[in-house]
């Protein structure tokens, strides 16, 4: 409930939800975020699969496990941030910068995080957001089509692999005899 809480559970929120690369989550901007009733549409101006910078529109549900709108709410209620970048550095005096933080904070907020839920930050990265939504949505039967259109992927075999790994036991070959 301090303020790197609630900028730490905003930042993993719209990482995981809009399975995001750490470059594209840092750059986010208060401009940048849409409210809607079903959650928040982020528009993200330039990513590695937009290098034009044409922008793409990432849609986040507002679910009951992650809440994304009171997330965010909480974390610039907090913060005083009305405009510019959403994810900012704090000061060891708890004085929030304008400046956004960097990919490396991400990747350390995400093993602090996870240290913190008792897990092996070895385990973790800036990319356990991106990694983990796909692989979450592909062990809860979400379509290929749609787990990309949240990822931005444009090639399915990358996809896959994540798929593959979430569903290494379904269906198993040997389940009618092992």
């Amino acid at each position: 409930s301090d303020l790197r809480g609630l900028r730490d559970r905003a930042l993993l929120v719209v990482g995981f939800g809009a399975a995001l690369r750490r470059s594209e989550l840092v750059a986010i901007r208060v401009e940048d975020i849409e409210t809607t009733p079903e959650g928040i549409k982020v528009t993200l101006p330039r990513s590695k699969t937009d290098q034009e910078g044409a922008g793409q529109v990432v849609a986040i549900l507002d679910g009951p496990r992650l809440r994304v709108k009171a997330a965010i709410a909480a974390w610039k209620a907090a913060a005083g941030i009305e405009a510019g970048p959403l994810f900012r550095s704090i000061m060891k005096n708890e004085s929030v910068q304008d400046r956004a933080i960097t990919d490396r904070t991400v990747a350390d907020i995400v093993k602090a995080r996870a240290k913190a839920a008792g897990l092996d930050p070895a385990m973790f990265s800036g990319h356990s957001l991106r990694a983990g939504f796909l692989t979450s949505a592909a062990s809860n039967g979400a379509g290929l089509f749609k787990m990309m259109e949240v990822s931005r992927h444009r090639s399915v075999e990358t996809v896959r692999h994540y798929v593959r790994r979430a569903e290494l036991f379904k269906d198993h070959a040997g389940a009618a005899f092992m």
